[in-house]
């Protein structure tokens, strides 16, 4: 369930006739290389502590502010170990995480750098990936995925309309925050990883074949011509499906068959599993998982759907009978198994 990722074609030609309305903020350009917010050692400010993360050239530690006690998750990056187009990139995502401020989407306090190192200081979100706290909270029901799923769509919203697209939206990129607020019961979702996100307008249109295979759009498979934001919306429809039953929609042998489910949008609400689940639940599913991305719901739609709105006939039962966090876990484990590199191309 690797991110797959192409070149992006370097062209301005055509407008993006995109499902998602026009981004009402001007598009972040581009740095050439990660800019750092402050000069000096990130140590000057911050007692950092005990690692909580690990990537192939990074490490995630928990820090606190000195000053205010706020504790940060800070990634350290070497360096060293990345080559000059992917600090190039590394800018862009910087670029873009300097830009967003939402509760459902991962904020990025400020950036250190020195000759080695590049830091990020973020917000802690100390709950971990969203689909393994499932697992571990135990059984949920519809009610509790709608304020779930509500979360990550206004998280989206946001993103569209400051005209990013994420464009690898997947259980691993959601994280959860423990907040007792009522809003945010059972947990509050983030939106975390910018690697693939870009900027989006008529004159920088989206051609990369990018993302996650499980997850991706139609049009993204099929690399032809331009795409726009509504694949993320696609993305939310599966997210969507597998909270609710414990696992995807488009079930395959192969990577060959998943992307001929995905292209047809071939997929159904079989029993047991979905026998319970309101009818409100499954046509929002049906609003997103939508083969012509023209007629595939915007996350502002999704947020006036009665499923969401309000969350009208969602069930108070538990899922699955009170067995969906077995399927959650069967779900994550496959997950890991079958999490690997299927690209060979550059982010772009």
């Amino acid at each position: 369930m690797g991110s797959i990722c192409g070149k992006e074609k370097n062209t301005s030609t055509n407008t993006n006739t995109a499902a998602q309305p026009a981004a009402t903020t001007q598009q972040p350009q581009p740095v050439q290389q990660p800019s750092a917010d402050k000069g000096g050692k990130i140590e000057d400010n911050y007692d950092i502590s005990e690692e909580i993360g690990r990537g192939a050239f990074s490490v995630v530690k928990r820090a606190k502010h000195k000053k205010t006690g706020t504790s940060f998750a800070v990634k350290f990056i070497e360096k060293k170990y990345v080559d000059k187009q992917d600090l190039v990139l590394l800018g862009r995502e910087i670029d873009i995480m300097k830009k967003v401020n939402h509760p459902n989407v991962l904020k990025l306090q400020e950036v250190y750098e020195t000759d080695e190192t590049i830091a990020l200081v973020m917000e802690l979100v100390d709950g971990g990936e969203l689909f393994y706290k499932i697992v571990e909270k135990g059984n949920y029901s519809e009610k509790d995925a709608v304020k779930i799923v509500r979360q990550m769509i206004q998280g989206v919203e946001y993103l569209h309309n400051q005209g990013i697209a994420h464009r690898d939206l997947k259980p691993e990129n959601l994280l959860c925050s423990m907040d007792t607020r009522e809003e945010y019961k059972p947990f509050r979702v983030v939106i975390a990883d910018f690697g693939l996100s870009k900027a989006f307008d008529g004159e920088n249109p989206l051609q990369t074949s990018c993302g996650t295979p499980d997850y991706v759009a139609p049009e993204v498979i099929t690399a032809e011509g331009q795409y726009d934001a509504s694949v993320d919306m696609w993305s939310c429809g599966v997210i969507t499906y597998v909270l609710l039953c414990g696992f995807s929609p488009f079930l395959s042998a192969d990577q060959t068959g998943l992307f001929e489910k995905i292209m047809k949008a071939e997929y159904e609400f079989p029993d047991p599993e979905w026998t319970h689940i309101s009818e409100n639940a499954k046509d929002f599913i049906r609003k997103l998982l939508v083969k012509d991305r023209k007629d595939r719901y915007t996350a502002t739609q999704c947020l006036k759907h009665p499923w969401l709105n309000g969350g009208e006939n969602a069930t108070g039962d538990l899922l699955g009978n009170g067995q969906i966090s077995e399927k959650m876990k069967n779900y994550n484990d496959n997950r890991r198994a079958t999490k690997t590199n299927l690209g060979n191309g550059t982010r772009s």
